[in-house]
């Protein structure tokens, strides 16, 4: 890892990209603070007035009960964890998830969750980058060049996009969508929902959420939407080993397919149709 001057200097350069973000090296200015729980408890005793969020990504979620006094941190600040490649199931059952289950806020609330008493967390299924953290520190170098070459909203996308493997024109969100729904159909899914995300979040355009009858009809239901949607665009897909929730990330299309007393559990529709004020945003 690079020293901490370094990281700072990088993260700036990034940040300019958008005016809302401001890095700071507060943190090493608080005085010795062993953990992450003394860090944000410092922080609020210098800043009582300000309203704090500790982001962190799903892998942390998973080995966060490994951490000195972490239901401290719970009990801190609130926390919104991003879903990462890989880490969803695992981390939505895992202890630090069960044990705070009751504070568990839905995706709809998340606007005020700065303003709420902790214990309080959101879970953002945000559409998945597939690259791995090394390969993105080791890109790096390049991207303070395009930052100072490009303006900030063109170079947002270009660090955004510059890996991403070319595969032709991208085809409309609609047609991916009809071809879950038909491949759905053809692999006898059930109790296939659709939710119209289009204008209401950047996470996709469309939610598709069906049920297979056990295991191995998710995991046939997976098999074929992964041969056709593969032609079409580039797709990554999570939880396919265990077969009980399998997420496919089409871009504009997220697709989730659950056995029936899993997707109960979560209750996805519930969650999501929450955000969505108009009564036409859940389709059956």
């Amino acid at each position: 890892m690079a020293p901490f001057q370094v990281r700072l200097g990088e993260a700036r350069k990034v940040a300019r990209a958008d005016r809302r973000i401001f890095v700071t090296d507060v943190e090493s200015r608080l005085g010795p603070s062993r953990y992450t729980a003394d860090t944000l408890k410092a922080l609020r005793r210098r800043f009582p007035r300000l309203w704090f969020v500790w982001l962190m990504g799903a892998d942390n979620l998973v080995q966060i009960p490994h951490w000195e006094r972490w239901p401290e941190i719970f009990r801190i600040v609130p926390i919104a964890v991003f879903d990462r490649p890989s880490y969803s199931l695992r981390a939505l059952s895992g202890s630090a998830a069960k044990r705070f289950a009751r504070n568990r806020v839905s995706a709809a609330k998340a606007r005020r969750l700065a303003e709420m008493e902790p214990p309080a967390w959101v879970y953002f299924h945000a559409r998945l980058d597939a690259r791995s953290a090394t390969r993105i520190r080791s890109e790096r170098k390049t991207l303070p060049e395009i930052l100072k070459e490009q303006s900030p909203e063109l170079s947002t996308i270009i660090a955004l996009n510059s890996s991403t493997q070319s595969v032709g024109p991208r085809p409309e969100g609609s047609e991916i969508l009809n071809l879950v729904l038909q491949t759905l159909d053809e692999g006898k899914a059930e109790d296939v929902v659709t939710i119209d995300l289009a204008g209401k979040t950047t996470i996709a355009d469309h939610f598709v959420i069906a049920s297979g009858r056990s295991t191995r009809q998710v995991l046939a239901l997976t098999e074929h939407l992964e041969q056709a949607l593969s032609r079409k665009t580039l797709i990554s897909i999570e939880g396919k080993t265990q077969g009980e929730w399998v997420l496919i990330d089409a871009g504009d299309v997220i697709v989730h397919l659950f056995r029936p007393e899993i997707r109960g559990h979560y209750n996805l529709e519930k969650m999501w149709g929450e955000t969505l004020p108009d009564s036409e945003a859940v389709r059956l």
